[in-house]
């Protein structure tokens, strides 16, 4: 009798489809170490994300509207756990690799700034090295998690999260399914906070997506998920069908141009995207304000650029703020009242 391992794998061998990713087949990790003997390669790289500090982070990192005053908007963590969601109920219809699908969607937005996209476009219009958040996230689990030591993931993990945007093509179902899962869920609850914020309202929606894909924000998750599933079933690529497809597209087009260009949604970006140049600027000019253990990375022949983008990135909305009026705000006098 093998391991308890041993015979997870053995149940993925027998029960998984073709196409799946296998744990015991993985393409292995960047360093050796010796196998678990309870959970399979897989399961092992979800607990490690999520028990990351960057994931924990995630939860006061801004998903689209900043600092909201209500307490149901997305937070960058929630919308992880939403695409999470999403692609672990299609990769079990289609008999697909849930650990791994689940270690790719909480994994993959990891390496986000504060403040969305726009700290994004910060980042990458200030630093000459350039910023993508995909690449962020590859290289927190790679070098930046552990004191620099990094969660020694599987390649198949790490490909997942790096090339989980558009342009991207993961070379595993799971990684396809996460890619287009991260659309879907940002399209459903973007347009739902919009709503409830007030930016929009259902019948703002072009009739001729609705009729395609449903008349409110659940129709139209139900209805993504399910068309992947007919789509991919059986069939070594993960797809939508083209009416559904070309849909997604009109609703992602309608979104861009009703929420997130704007003005009232994003009036506040402008502010944030001067901070983190500013924050980013002065820590480039005062390199031994930095943490020790991303010093040390200067010290082993990193660019100071990217050390200091590692660092602003890293940082959540409030952790920002409070370091700009630390370093750039006044502060009162101490006198005595008497």
């Amino acid at each position: 009798m093998g391991t308890i391992r041993e015979n997870l794998e053995q149940w993925e061998k027998e029960y998984l489809s073709p196409y799946a990713a296998l744990s015991m087949n993985s393409k292995g990790r960047l360093r050796d170490e010796e196998q678990c003997d309870i959970r399979p390669v897989f399961q092992r790289d979800r607990d490690r994300i999520l028990h990351s500090k960057s994931f924990r982070r995630l939860k006061d990192k801004t998903q689209v509207f900043l600092t909201p005053e209500g307490d149901h908007y997305r937070t960058r963590l929630t919308h992880t756990l939403e695409v999470s969601q999403n692609a672990r109920t299609i990769a079990k219809a289609l008999q697909l690799n849930e650990d791994l699908v689940e270690a790719i969607a909480l994994g993959h937005d990891l390496g986000h700034t504060p403040f969305g996209h726009a700290g994004e476009r910060a980042l990458d219009k200030v630093c000459p090295l350039g910023f993508e958040h995909n690449e962020q996230s590859l290289r927190m689990v790679d070098v930046l998690e552990k004191d620099g030591m990094g969660l020694n993931l599987t390649m198949e993990v790490r490909d997942g999260i790096l090339n989980h945007q558009t342009s991207g093509n993961p070379f595993t179902l799971e990684g396809q399914i996460v890619r287009l899962s991260d659309k879907i869920a940002y399209i459903h609850h973007d347009m739902d906070d919009a709503i409830r914020g007030g930016i929009l309202t259902e019948e703002d929606v072009p009739r001729s997506i609705r009729e395609v894909i449903g008349f409110t924000t659940g129709e139209r998750l139900d209805h993504f998920i399910h068309d992947i599933v007919t789509a991919s079933y059986g069939q070594n690529t993960i797809k939508m069908s083209e009416p559904v497809a070309q849909a997604m597209k009109d609703l992602r087009d309608f979104m861009f141009e009703n929420v997130y260009k704007n003005p009232n949604a994003k009036s506040e970006e402008s502010k944030a995207e001067q901070l983190m140049v500013t924050l980013y600027n002065y820590f480039l000019g005062n390199l031994d304000k930095l943490p020790k253990d991303l010093l040390r990375n200067i010290n082993n022949g990193e660019t100071k650029e990217r050390v200091v983008c590692d660092y602003v990135a890293s940082m959540t909305d409030r952790y920002a703020i409070n370091m700009y009026e630390q370093i750039f705000i006044p502060k009162s006098w101490p006198t005595s009242m008497y």
